[in-house]
């Protein structure tokens, strides 16, 4: 670990879109739970993601928890004129080609960096999927860093950081808590969401 901290202010675009979100999250009558490890290293796993208001509520909660959390997004985007933004908010340039290892990237960036909250959803659409994508276990596994689940619970309006899972290398067996604490959470399109732990298997 290299010790790297981003201690960038960031630009007033970025501060006046991250205030009007959380304003709008607030007024929504949200409530924030948990608390991220210590050392404010770990991969939040944002699901079950059913829904574009995901994202906002996501930064609301975060923000009432104090976390800076950061996810992936494909380096085209961080091109002018929103490579500042893209920054500011979280985002962390991934080049999606077939010689790129998304995964060596991002366990590369956990050594560099004192602090790295990686979010990833990994069912990579808001719509029903079979499988999740199992980059985000690959990982945490390969950088030693807990899985935290993230929670968004739209029956009772309220979200943030469940429990920490250390991955062991047993993905189905890890899995099968993960979809334990998941299946009391209502997400905002119920028929999207997580049926049975098979759906989390290998694919």
């Amino acid at each position: 670990m290299t010790g790297v901290i981003e201690d960038r202010r960031p630009s007033l675009l970025s501060r006046i879109v991250r205030k009007a979100l959380v304003t709008f999250y607030r007024a929504r009558g949200w409530k924030a739970t948990g608390v991220p490890p210590a050392d404010g290293r770990c991969v939040i796993i944002a699901a079950p993601h059913t829904s574009n208001w995901d994202f906002l509520y996501f930064i609301g909660l975060t923000e009432d928890l104090g976390l800076r959390p950061h996810f992936m997004a494909k380096d085209s985007l961080f091109r002018w004129p929103l490579g500042r933004f893209m920054r500011d908010m979280g985002g962390v340039r991934v080049v999606r080609s077939e010689r790129a290892n998304v995964v060596d990237t991002m366990v590369a960036e956990f050594a560099r960096r004192d602090r790295f909250m990686l979010t990833i959803a990994p069912e990579g659409t808001r719509g029903k999927v079979g499988q999740w994508r199992t980059g985000f276990y690959h990982i945490a596994l390969k950088a030693g860093v807990p899985l935290v689940v993230g929670m968004m619970d739209y029956g009772t309006k309220t979200g943030g950081l469940g429990p920490a899972i250390w991955p062991t290398g047993d993905y189905d067996a890890d899995m099968a808590k993960i979809f334990e604490i998941y299946r009391t959470v209502t997400p905002r399109h119920p028929a999207r969401g997580l049926t049975s732990a098979a759906e989390i298997a290998i694919v």
